[in-house]
């Protein structure tokens, strides 16, 4: 009856133990593909960022340009 008992009990520690080091490996993978995640919406998010700052940029230049041009035609109007 020891030998059974002995048995139980370390087949009792190896499963906790199984279990748990399963538990923390999936864990540490999770957590490092969420850190991988989240560097790639850093970029992402730099990238979205940037462009609306040039498309910002953009539209001062048009309107630049718009002004430019009215006054190109205001001035051609004139000498005529």
């Amino acid at each position: 009856m020891n030998e059974t008992v002995l048995i139980a009990v370390l087949s009792l520690f190896g499963t906790l133990f199984g279990s748990f080091g399963g538990i923390i490996t999936a864990n540490r993978l999770v957590n490092f593909r969420i850190q991988e995640l989240e560097k790639k919406v850093e970029k992402h998010n730099q990238v979205i960022e940037r462009v609306y700052r040039l498309e910002k940029q953009d539209a001062v230049i048009a309107e630049e340009i718009r002004v430019a041009n009215h006054r190109i035609a205001d001035l051609e109007h004139f000498h005529k």
